[in-house]
């Protein structure tokens, strides 16, 4: 689901026509061009619309290629239509508007006397809208500045030691958003701009984690976005695009795919910060027949236990646990579904529904019960992948996951808890490595063959604290925040033995910046108690 860009080749001209070369400084509200006439500044306008301000009393300009289906003049620049079009325009004094032909397009050289406080506007937008007037660029520099003051303004204090690394977050948090457009209904957050231009499933239900300090209709929205696109069997699609959504794939293997059910277990935290009982009215048949696809479609031999019939829907796209094929029975696929199971009735005892709410946790017992009785090897002391009922020997932290649902014999947890906290196997330094260190599958770059993950780290320390083991915990997540810390940018995934980012981890990474803010609110505050805010209109 790639589209090329609508504009290539952007380059800043003097009145020469020639290309000037630029220096950047950036902030979240601005970017400053240095060049040899003077600096452009640009600027969000609006969702669709960059403003450029222009050297002052200057003849200069931009030049771009773009590839419309047709174009035209307009008083004040010019307009190329397409699936997507774009405007141009000034409040400067055109020089030269020059449109020429160029294989498959057009080069538009567009040069303007700039005079003082001039504007030079780019609109890339859907569907054909009046045009608007423009300001003065001052005035469109302080919306700009203010826009972002506002967002800063609300997120929570944290500890000082903190504040640099979770602006940046807040930042990508703010950077990541899309504006609704086709299948995006909502405003929602992409995973990066930069590798995943759309919405992900387990991805919206961490980065709702985050948004519910600062706008708590926007934290529910990224839950609503894919439960909007919910499949008449129940499942909800691994992703949406703006132009369609990924319910089926034909890699590595052919079969549908979704991700790991976790919506029911954010939009509990979302209503412990901000109570919306209408919310969760209206989400709660709907996870609850995704709960009910998991254990009805997905389970060939009938024992109550789901499986895994596509690597993508567990998250884990390359884990050396699936390496034998497909299906798989898995201990952290069931333990999600166990702890959605306890969301869910959490979300009903909340709308008063309390023999339902007693019917989700006897199931969630049983879950927890049906798998020690077929995943638990006591004598190693894991819970075992099962490919046609036969364990697969790989040690990755996925083998120590029901510790989350709290629903373990005591000797159970404690030999979880060993492996958990063994130096050859997890702990340490860098850590939690999702295969174990001392594994032959063991890679430290390879995705989830051995790096870190923020978000599995996350789901420990909070399985962590729901047991008590509190020491552990903390460490864990100030192991974590140190990590994430210690590297410029937000990246997908971190070399276990070294810190670094793989070179194929992609960076500007929406669930470490959503994980980094939430564990630094929790290592700032003895309890948790996110901002109150004004909530908006729905």
């Amino acid at each position: 689901m790639k589209r090329s860009p609508f504009i290539h080749n952007l380059e800043l001209i003097a009145q020469d026509s020639q290309p000037l070369e630029f220096s950047i400084t950036t902030r979240p509200d601005i970017l400053k061009l240095h060049t040899r006439i003077g600096d452009y500044e640009i600027v969000f306008l609006d969702q669709q619309t960059i403003a450029l301000g222009l050297p002052s009393n200057q003849t200069c300009g931009i030049r771009f290629r773009a590839f419309p289906q047709y174009w035209h003049n307009t008083e004040h620049g010019g307009k190329f239509l397409s699936i997507r079009n774009l405007s141009y325009n000034t409040t400067g004094t055109i020089v030269s508007n020059q449109i020429t032909p160029v294989e498959g397009g057009y080069e538009v050289e567009f040069l303007i006397n700039s005079g003082e406080d001039c504007t030079l506007a780019i609109d890339i937008y859907p569907a054909e809208r009046s045009a608007s007037s423009l300001q003065p660029f001052s005035v469109l520099r302080s919306e700009a500045e203010q826009r972002w003051r506002s967002w800063f303004e609300r997120v929570p204090k944290v500890k000082e030691k903190y504040v640099r690394k979770y602006a940046y977050a807040w930042w990508v948090m703010a950077n990541n958003l899309v504006s609704p457009q086709g299948k995006l209904i909502y405003e929602a957050m992409t995973p990066s701009k930069l590798g995943y231009v759309g919405l992900w499933l387990w991805d919206s239900a961490l980065h709702a984690l985050a948004y519910r300090y600062v706008d708590p209709v926007l934290a529910r929205n990224q839950i609503r976005s894919m439960l909007a696109h919910q499949l008449p069997n129940g499942m909800v699609p691994d992703a949406v695009f703006d132009d369609g959504i990924v319910s089926t794939i034909d890699h590595p293997i052919f079969g549908e795919v979704t991700k790991p059910p976790i919506l029911a277990w954010a939009a509990i935290k979302l209503h412990e910060a901000h109570p919306d009982l209408t919310f969760l009215s209206e989400i709660y048949v709907p996870l609850v027949r995704l709960n009910a696809w998991w254990l009805s479609m997905n389970d060939d031999d009938g024992d109550g236990l789901a499986q895994y019939n596509h690597p993508y829907s567990s998250g884990l796209d390359n884990s050396p646990l699936w390496d034998e094929g497909m299906p798989v029975e898995s201990p952290d696929l069931n333990t999600y579904l166990c702890i959605q199971m306890t969301s869910l009735a959490q979300i009903a005892e909340a709308l008063n529904m309390t023999d339902e709410a007693a019917m989700w946790r006897r199931r969630a017992t049983a879950l927890a019960a049906q798998m020690i009785k077929h995943f638990w090897d006591a004598e190693a002391g894991y819970f075992w992948v099962l490919k046609e009922h036969q364990p697969i020997k790989t040690i990755t932290p996925f083998n120590l996951y029901p510790l989350w649902t709290g629903q373990l014999p005591a000797e159970v947890s404690q030999r979880l808890l060993e492996h958990l906290r063994d130096p050859k196997l997890f702990w340490g330094k860098f850590m939690l490595p999702t295969v174990a260190k001392n594994d032959p599958h063991y890679d430290p770059e390879s995705m989830w063959r051995g790096p870190i993950w923020a978000n599995i780290n996350y789901f420990f320390i909070e399985a962590l604290q729901n047991l008590g083991e509190n020491q552990m915990a903390n460490e864990l997540r100030e192991r974590t925040l140190e990590l994430i810390q210690s590297q410029e940018d937000m990246y997908e995934y971190y070399n276990s033995q070294t810190g670094k980012p793989p070179a194929s981890a992609v960076n500007l990474f929406g669930w470490t910046a959503a994980i980094f803010i939430d564990l630094a609110v929790q290592a700032s505050r003895k309890h948790i108690s996110p901002k109150k805010v004004e909530n908006h209109e729905e």
